[in-house]
């Protein structure tokens, strides 16, 4: 019989995978910079990089204060 798994195994287990993900994304994300196969601005990657830090932010915060943040989408 598996033993239940504690609270710090399931956060390591899932955060992990999840910061694995955002990883992958982001590195899949530079690939829009080809420059060849996409046309963009400054304004553009100064946009879409803000999103991302502010995004960063908000949910770095929560792991040291309550915050009531909007889940908010990115467009241009």
């Amino acid at each position: 019989m598996k033993e239940k798994e504690t609270n710090r195994e399931r956060f390591v287990r899932i955060a992990e995978a999840r910061t694995q993900k955002i990883i992958d994304m982001i590195e899949l994300l530079g690939n829009c910079s080809n420059q060849y196969n996409y046309e963009y601005t400054q304004k553009d990657v100064e946009k879409m990089f803000s999103a991302i830090e502010s995004a960063l932010k908000s949910s770095k915060a929560r792991f040291t204060t309550e915050s009531t943040s909007k889940d908010t989408r990115f467009k241009f």
